[in-house]
């Protein structure tokens, strides 16, 4: 949901009033106050400035609608661009070419937290079970990705590799396609594509489809070409383009929640092994980070 107006917040402000400790009333004067002001402090610090505690802090932004002093701090963040501009708050727009880099952290924190929210509520948790299933008892994963796509591709390859399976990551179109060939039954082959009409993706997931691979889809579009050659759709949420902020800054933030989800997913089914995998290459890797 959006953050309230300044004034809705002031106004609420006054409504909770007789119910709030005078302690809470002091943190929510203080943000209704100076919303500009609060939102540069951090829950320390605006307990600090009212003379409260952290734990008031939370359950005053509680009571005022929001989740916790994070979501609080970055309604007022809004606020205090909407009252500085006198226009709808930039915070749910685009960013303007001359936005002051808080801004820009705080319209990218919550398009970010918003793509994180609708891709989770969007995904289907039978489709997701499937693809787990199918990469549990996969003999080789290939997944196919290009651009931001790729590194998302990556991103799942190296989890999957880190727990003992076979997996590739395949970003050449023609490397894609060669290694398609080899795959049959048993195997899974995975097409991340945020437009789902990535030439390049759909045409290893064809050839995978077509020696009877399970054949998986991470996509902004469940209706896209790229699922005509999928076993199981996962859909992320559609982000929306921008100049100054491509789809691929929200679309890989959703593909990134699918691929942890599916790598979560595994190592849950495959705990026995999995752990010992993973203990194993962090020990591997232990000597090169200690100062």
């Amino acid at each position: 949901s959006t953050p309230p107006a300044p004034a809705a917040l002031a106004a609420k402000v006054r409504t909770l009033g007789p119910s709030m400790t005078r302690s809470m009333r002091r943190v929510a004067e203080a943000v209704a106050g100076d919303p500009a002001g609060c939102a540069a402090l951090t829950v320390t610090g605006l307990a600090e400035l009212t003379g409260t505690s952290e734990a008031t802090v939370v359950r005053t932004a509680r009571l005022l609608g929001y989740p916790g002093y994070r979501d609080l701090r970055l309604a007022l963040a809004g606020l205090a661009a909407q009252q500085q501009s006198g226009r709808a708050p930039a915070i749910t727009t685009d960013i303007a070419v001359d936005d002051p880099i808080a801004d820009v952290v705080a319209k990218l924190a919550y398009d970010e937290q918003q793509t994180l929210a609708d891709t989770a509520a969007g995904l289907d948790t039978v489709q997701l079970g499937a693809a787990v299933t199918a990469l549990n008892t996969a003999r080789r994963t290939d997944v196919y990705g290009v651009g931001a796509s790729g590194l998302v591709a990556q991103d799942l390859t190296q989890k999957l590799l880190r727990i003992g399976l076979i997996a590739h990551a395949h970003s050449d179109p023609h490397l894609a396609v060669t290694n398609a060939v080899q795959l049959r039954a048993g195997d899974v082959a995975i097409a991340v594509t945020h437009s789902g009409a990535t030439g390049d993706v759909i045409e290893p997931l064809r050839v995978a489809f077509e020696r009877g691979a399970t054949t998986v889809a991470i996509t902004g579009r469940p209706n896209g070409p790229v699922t005509q050659y999928a076993d199981h759709v996962l859909t992320t949420s559609t982000a929306r383009e921008s100049e100054l902020r491509p789809a691929a800054m929200s679309s890989r933030t959703g593909q990134l929640l699918v691929v942890d989800c599916l790598f979560v997913g595994v190592a849950q089914r495959t705990y026995e092994t999995a752990a010992p995998a993973l203990s194993a290459s962090y020990e591997a890797l232990a000597h090169r980070h200690r100062p």
